[in-house]
Order: structure tokens, then sequence, then C-alpha cells
């Protein structure tokens, strides 16, 4: 893997990789030479204080691709000393780990202590990774592991209680921005593009070092007549794909800005985050379904006519196919967005199902039960019952409640959108049911 993130706009002159691809010529030499990262590399930051008194302890660098992880543990080794050993999770298996190990203790046997660097850790399986453990609490080895997956789910908690996990940053627009001029000032002359393709330039690159200059490499092999505006960039180079795996955090991440975005009556946010996730990939339906959840969850009988939206919008989508049934999709988002919120109904449902589980086989009241056989109506089986119907107002305020518990307030409307004439017709029928039964509702 290269080696990129150098921040000097002069390097010195590098005979290693003469000739090779620009991110290898780009090799920084010291930590404090890397782009990006100054909160881990600077004097006050976790790397930083490490290497300043000398002693590293095993660590997880976990961020996303062409940040600098695999410079950075490299750089480590140098700044304490350490023999460098670098495997991949893809490439390796169990005995090229016992091999690893096994010449770490005949160098530590010498005094040599190893820095083991392993790319891509999370491909490991469980085993694997327990197979770290001894080697690493005894000193073999210091582990040092790259991982772009979220370390909570994809690493051993036996294994993250033996490493900090340390976090590197997607590259923003100035870290990439010295990462040109620093190809600029090595290859001797600027990139060929105008300050408005510059930019587009950076902003391709969504916070990838190594896809920046690999790009950078990609215009300088190019003759071009006059510099290039962001529509002649576009038309030579390919825009990198939005980092996006359907089964791992960054799915979970942006349902959850969705959904949030929602909650928070943000209709511009929640449409970008729609956006994010269906260009790049997601399936349709599966954000429809948590569209659906969240009409009910979120906005209730505040607005009944979300539900029905995002259903509709469920029938068009797979009635229309993408992309024409998309726009139904962002109707039904725009109409989330935009509605009274309510999640009442969510509250009622967690204390409704708790209360059930807890009071078990309560027979409701003999006036509710119906008495489909005289044996039934003899012992007492919808006696006294009231229709509601012949009573007046509609309301007949009889008790539906067993007797061995108290009736219990499980949902209660907010003063927002519909649920607020919800709220009235509820209390209208309270002032009306206490006086008929003596029936008090708990809160």
């Amino acid at each position: 893997m290269a080696d990129l993130f150098i921040d000097q706009t002069s390097p010195e002159p590098q005979d290693e990789a003469v000739g090779g691809p620009l991110a290898d010529r780009l090799r920084p030499r010291a930590l404090d030479q890397v782009v990006g990262q100054e909160h881990l590399t600077g004097p006050e930051g976790a790397i930083g204080r490490m290497v300043a008194a000398g002693k590293l302890s095993s660590m997880i660098l976990w961020g996303p691709p062409g940040t600098g992880k695999t410079t950075t543990a490299r750089l480590l080794a140098d700044a304490v000393g350490l023999r460098f050993v670098a495997i991949s999770a893809v490439f390796s298996g169990v005995a090229d780990l016992k091999k690893v190990f096994a010449e770490a203790k005949e160098h530590a046997r010498i005094g040599q202590r190893t820095l083991l660097f392993v790319d891509e850790i999370h491909r490991f399986n469980r085993a694997q990774q327990d197979g770290f453990l001894p080697f690493v609490e005894d000193g073999t080895v210091t582990l040092v592991g790259a991982t772009t997956e979220n370390p909570s789910f994809e690493l051993n908690a036996a294994l993250l209680s033996r490493a900090q996990v340390l976090i590197l940053r997607r590259l923003d627009a100035e870290a990439l921005e010295k990462l040109l001029l620093r190809a600029e000032a090595l290859e001797q002359r600027p990139l060929p593009l105008d300050p408005d393709a510059r930019a587009a330039l950076i902003a391709s690159a969504d916070g990838d070092g190594r896809f920046l200059l690999n790009q950078a490499e990609t215009l300088y092999s190019v003759r071009l007549d006059a510099p290039l505006d962001p529509a002649g960039l576009s038309a030579l180079l390919q825009r990198r794909v939005a980092v996006y795996d359907k089964d791992r955090e960054g799915h979970y991440n942006l349902i959850s800005a969705l959904h949030k975005s929602l909650r928070g009556s943000d209709p511009q946010a929640a449409l970008y985050y729609l956006a994010r996730m269906l260009t790049a990939g997601e399936e349709p339906l599966y954000v429809l379904r948590r569209i659906v959840r969240f009409a009910s969850e979120d906005i209730g009988l505040a607005d009944p006519n979300a539900l029905t939206q995002c259903l509709a919008a469920k029938d068009a989508y797979e009635f229309l196919g993408s992309p024409e049934g998309e726009l139904a999709i962002v109707q039904a988002c725009l109409y989330c967005a935009t509605a009274p919120k309510s999640n009442a109904a969510y509250k009622a449902q967690k204390a409704a199902w708790r209360s059930a589980k807890e009071t078990g086989s309560l027979t409701p009241p003999q006036n509710i039960l119906n008495a489909p056989t005289k044996l039934m109506k003899d012992i007492g089986y919808g006696k006294g019952y009231s229709y509601d119907h012949d009573a007046e107002g509609g309301f007949s305020g009889d008790n539906y409640w067993p007797e061995e518990m108290a009736p219990q307030t499980f949902y209660t409307p907010v003063d927002r959108g519909f649920e607020k004439r919800v709220a009235e017709r509820m209390a209208w029928w309270d002032e009306r049911r206490r006086p008929a039964t003596g029936q008090r509702t708990n809160p």
C-alpha cells in the first residue's frame, strides 16, 4: 500500500520509487509530516504522546480508505526504533501468523522488538483474532491493526481491551490541497486545471488522499492544450464512487442520519441522506420500510396521512420501478419531514406491552364478555353491558378494565397536528367517564 501523507511543498529528492506511482514518490519521512491527522500525530495527540515517551501500546487505526493508516504505522516503527512487519488479513492465514510470531520471538531474544501491522484486521475471524492475544500480552509484538470498519462490531472484545482505538479522519479540503501542492512541487509543474476544476478534483476524492494522487497522476500523463474546466475534468476522469457497504457501519450511519433528520423536521437534510443512500446503491424498498416505520413511530396520529403517503409510495415504486418510482420515495420522505411529530403511539405501545406481560391472564369484566350460550348468560357474561350507540353522545362511560387491575394511561396525545383534536376528544370522554363510574386513570 502507498505511503502518502507528507505536509511539505518542497520535498527533498528521493532515490526510492523513482519512476514509480506518484503516491509512492510522495511518502513522508516523519510523523509530523503526515497530513490531516494532526489530532493524533501532534504533540497533544495520542500517537504524538506515545512517540515522545518512546513507548508504544497496541492500537487499532480506524478510518476511511486513503487516510494514512499504513503510513502512520510504518512511521511509528521508525519513530521508536521497532522492527516493522506488515501482513494483510486478506492474504494471510494461521500459518503466516505463526511464522510472524516465531520470528518476532527470535528478534526479541536479541533485544529487537517488533511492530506488527495488520491491514484489514477485521477480516480475521474471531478465532484468528484470539490468536494475537498471548503475543500482545507478553510483548512479543506491538500490534497496530488497520480497519475501515467499526471495531466495536468487527473485533473481539478481548482484543479491543488490549488495544487503543484511534480514529483517523477523512481528509478535508485543506489536507487534500496540501497533497496536490506537494505533487506539483515534485513534478515541477502545476496541474492543468482552472481553479473551479481544481476544487472539483478535490471534491471528487471524497476524503481519499490515495485516490486524489492517482487522479493527479492521470492528469500529468495526458497532453492538454489548455487547463481543464470542471466539464473537461469530468469527461477525462471518473468520479470516485462513495464508500457504502450495505451491511456495515456506513449503511447504519446513513439510515440513522435519515431517521433523525426526519424526526428533526429538516426536509433538506433528510433528502440529502436519502440521496446518499439511493445513489450509492441502497435497495429502495429498504429505505421505504424505514420511512414507513418512521411514519408510525415519530408521527403517528399527529398526521395519520403520513402512513398512507408512505404505503402509497411503496405501491408507486413497485409499479414504476427505478428511477421513475424514486420520486414517490422522495415525496414520502418530504411529507414525513414536514409533518407534525408525535411518538405518543410508540410510547403507548411500549407501555401497553409491558403492562400486558406484568398482569398475565386477568379476565376482562363480565359486562363486556360475549354470551353465545345460555350457560354463559346465566353466569353473568354480558350482564349490564351498555351499548354505546344508544347512549347520549354515543358514549356510555362503562368500565372495560379487569376487576383486579386499576385503569391505566398508556396513550397521551401531544398538542400538535391531528392529535390535538384526539386529545380534546379523550378529555371530553374522561370527564364523563369519571362521574359515571368513579373511574380514575393512572398517569
